[in-house]
């Protein structure tokens, strides 16, 4: 079986990859950009790559002719909730676009029985009162960055293809997930990072934080991309499944587990530049309906997770 994983340079790609190499009788081939760095794929062995820029439509054609995936793991985006208020028009753009020109190379050749991933994302659920927690699918959709909306606009870009056209695509909604090589610009490698840093001495002994009373639902990346690889081996088409815990502690919870892994003195300082124009309080997800289509459970605590991404970041600073 053939498959291809767009954006496999980055922090959830590279695990996927890795997990897909390990079952075996699996052909992993991975989109790249000229500029993507390739740090996190560095040590994956008989790794095929291949150029493709998502908004791009020729591009997009060529490379899915070319490969001829049996499955696709969409994964390429503009992930980054803050850049996202900086950069909205590019983030909508790119992410909703991007799995247009994807879904259209597709029909084009008449490959819509490939499997799709549709890597959907907890913040299309934006704004959620606490009465509404825990989140199922059926929770309304109220966005709350322009990520949010162009994850929405994935989601139901998934849904409609499916619906007109027959695309066997299954969307998911992850919820916050974290583990090593987690880009230092996202939780909890933000953290973990700067504690590293200030235990070598090569700054202050301030951790500088943003909102630290968000409830979020951590999952480690590596019980995630084993629960994209049963989305697509055992999900529905057409359907949508919450993946997370069912845990959602606060992020100053977080932030003082960590700070328990370390012996440095450290002072929390929270600085606007960490806050955002508008945060999503609380993330707590209701996976019943994924857990009983492919029997998936989360195997990595919590703990172990934010020990792994603080060594991760010990070896790098």
């Amino acid at each position: 079986m053939k498959v291809l994983i767009t954006g496999i340079t980055g922090f959830v790609g590279s695990h996927l990859a890795e997990l897909c190499q390990n079952l075996g009788d699996v052909e992993v081939v991975g989109t790249y950009r000229w500029r993507s760095p390739r740090n996190n794929i560095g040590h994956i062995k008989d790794l095929e790559l291949v150029e493709m820029d998502i908004l791009d439509a020729t591009s997009c054609h060529r490379a899915l002719a070319a490969v001829e995936p049996d499955w696709i793991f969409h994964l390429a985006a503009q992930s980054f909730v803050p850049t996202s208020w900086s950069a909205p028009a590019s983030t909508i753009t790119t992410n909703v676009l991007g799995q247009l020109n994807l879904f259209e190379a597709l029909r084009s050749l008449d490959r819509l029985d490939t499997r799709f991933h549709v890597c959907g994302s907890s913040e299309e659920y934006g704004y959620v009162a606490r009465e509404e927690t825990p989140i199922t699918e059926d929770n309304a959709l109220r966005p709350l960055s322009p990520y949010g909306v162009s994850k929405v606009g994935q989601d139901l870009l998934g849904y409609q293809y499916f619906r007109s056209y027959g695309l066997h695509a299954v969307r998911t909604r992850a919820f916050n997930h974290g583990g090593p090589r987690r880009g230092d610009v996202l939780l909890p490698s933000d953290f973990a990072k700067q504690i590293a840093e200030i235990e070598k001495g090569l700054r202050e002994p301030v951790v500088k934080v943003g909102n630290l009373e968000a409830l979020r639902d951590f999952t480690d990346v590596r019980d995630m991309v084993r629960a994209y690889w049963l989305a697509l081996e055992k999900g529905e088409p057409g359907e949508v499944y919450n993946i997370g815990t069912g845990n959602a502690p606060s992020i100053g919870e977080i932030l003082d587990r960590m700070l328990s892994m370390t012996e440095a003195s450290v002072e929390v300082r929270q600085v606007p530049e960490k806050m955002r124009p508008s945060d999503v309080e609380i993330l707590i997800s209701d996976s019943s309906r994924f857990r009983a289509a492919t029997g998936w459970e989360p195997q990595i605590s919590l703990d172990q997770m934010l020990s792994d991404t603080l060594e991760y970041w010990r070896e790098r600073v």
